[in-house]
């Protein structure tokens, strides 16, 4: 019983995943893609829990679901139309170029997975949380990196800032 656990769980939060993806590449209205997003993002959260990468897990709960996701559809329901707006028309040229596309990324994915050295027993050893050692990492041997990445995107945002205050003023 114990056996096929594991798999069942993998496989119904691949379903998920896949399944919302597809929802979300082909809804007619972007609120509804909006919102089977929302599930493909949950199903990754999910997945990364299940492999024991818990820092990512977290990471993309709050990052994707409650900061990407919800800025998304606060976008799409504060437009014209109230988020019921229709995607426009997909043209009959596009359709060959994104069948091969297609097609090339399942062939290399398909060469992926047939020739890659599975580990078959990482889930029986007791998963150690991530986060103790990143953080570990973060606060000494990584110190300055992080601090250097800090103040550049501290400085990124304060230009932003600049930026949009002089659009602002250069309209009035």
């Amino acid at each position: 019983m114990d056996e096929w656990l594991p798999s069942l769980v993998f496989w119904a939060l691949a379903a998920v995943i896949v399944g919302s993806a597809l929802i979300t590449a082909f809804a007619r209205t972007l609120v509804y893609a909006g919102f089977a997003l929302l599930f493909t993002f949950l199903g990754m959260v999910g997945l990364y829990l299940y492999l024991a990468a818990d820092f990512l897990g977290i990471a993309q709960l709050v990052i994707y679901v409650g900061g990407i996701l919800v800025l998304l559809l606060f976008g799409v329901m504060f437009t014209q139309g109230g988020g019921l707006m229709k995607q426009p028309g997909r043209g009959a040229i596009q359709i060959p170029s994104a069948v091969i596309g297609v097609g090339m990324a399942f062939v290399v994915l398909l060469h992926v997975v047939l020739y890659t050295p599975w580990p078959t027993n990482a889930m029986e050893r007791a998963a150690e949380p991530t986060t103790r050692t990143i953080g570990e990492l973060l606060l000494t041997k990584y110190l300055l990196p992080f601090e250097v990445a800090s103040v550049l995107l501290l400085m990124a945002m304060v230009g932003a800032v600049i930026l949009a205050r002089q659009e602002a003023k250069e309209q009035e």
